[in-house]
């Protein structure tokens, strides 16, 4: 006599993890940083409530954006395995570009599109000794830095640039009521977001970071994708420029401090891996508001703001930490 058991569901099929647990697998760093700001706010705002006053949410937001879209770039770079450390000398060469064109007369839009050329132009020079020279990413970027630092003190001598025109100073503007900035920021993260996610170009350049040797062997053209990624990420610095060098009524030629240590610790903390093939720019965005956040935190809370730079440490420890065991558990 036979008894007919019920069928049973592959193995697969019944350890096929929930939405949450995917959601949480694939973007857990982006949520861990999102979660972060929220304690955070409701922490400061029950010790002081003119922690959420509009002022201050404005500089927080605002006054940090042109970190989150110099960072949306560097995530790229990093994606696929490289890094750039002369970012911070870049915006402030291409911020006195910027502010000479427009005192000098030249149309609004010239002074504003000219640095983002140029910065694509510089950035594609690196690009092309990195992938086509083979010499590593931190040192082309490391000497372009140094050329880049002392041709602007040598040049300009470090002074400011004054009378420039209002009409200019785009990060002053409101669009939809909204500081443009925030604007800027929030539509150019969820557009790169959206084509590294869902473009083939963009899926490449996790490829390229996450095994150089099988993204060769399925036809995508290495050299060219890091060339590629370089100059978006140029284009990205032109456009930081523009909001960092419009913020103010005068524009100093110098390299804005740190900068460049702060926009790789933006991409890193948010989850891009140090060691390329995987991350998001919408992960860099979060973690440039909670920077700016902490930052302001502690001033409310009547801490040294000194303390930030040790907090920054401590989260690029653990969060490379916390790669470096998760990429041992996959492997």
């Amino acid at each position: 006599m036979s008894v007919d058991l019920p069928p049973t569901r592959p193995a697969s099929a019944a350890r096929r993890p929930g939405f949450l647990s995917r959601l949480f697998a694939e973007y857990g760093q982006e949520i861990v940083v999102l979660a972060a700001i929220v304690v955070l706010f409701i922490v400061v705002t029950m010790v002081n409530p003119r922690f959420i006053s509009a002022n201050n949410l404005t500089t927080i937001f605002a006054g940090n954006a042109y970190i989150a879209v110099a960072a949306i770039g560097m995530s790229m770079v990093i994606v696929t395995g490289n890094i750039d450390v002369s970012v911070g000398a870049l915006i402030g060469v291409l911020a006195t570009i910027s502010g000479t064109l427009a005192v000098a007369g030249y149309p609004v839009w010239v002074a504003w599109f000219f640095p983002v050329l140029v910065g694509m132009a510089i950035m594609g020079v690196q690009g092309v000794l990195v992938a086509y020279a083979r010499i590593p990413s931190i040192v082309v970027t490391l000497g372009a830095m140094s050329i880049l630092r002392g041709g602007l003190i040598s040049v300009t001598g470090g002074t400011w640039i004054s009378g420039l025109p209002s009409e200019f100073l785009l990060a002053q503007q409101r669009w939809f009521g909204v500081p443009s900035p925030i604007v800027m920021m929030v539509v150019l993260t969820v557009l790169a977001f959206l084509w590294m996610r869902y473009s083939a170009f963009g899926r490449s350049l996790y490829a390229v970071g996450g095994n150089p040797e099988a993204a060769l062997a399925t036809g995508i053209p290495i050299e060219r994708r890091i060339v590629a990624v370089f100059v978006i990420h140029g284009a990205f610095a032109g456009l930081a420029t523009i909001l960092f060098a419009t913020q103010l009524q005068v524009i100093q030629s110098t390299v804005p401090p740190n900068l460049e240590l702060t926009v790789i610790t933006a991409s890193v903390i948010g989850g891009v891996s140090i060691l390329g093939g995987s991350g998001t720019v919408i992960g860099s965005t979060l973690a440039t508001i909670l920077f700016a956040a902490i930052g302001s935190a502690l001033i409310f809370v009547n801490v040294s703001a000194y303390w930030l730079r040790a907090v920054i440490g401590l989260l690029i420890l653990a969060t490379v930490l916390a790669d470096m065991m998760r990429r041992r558990g996959k492997a």
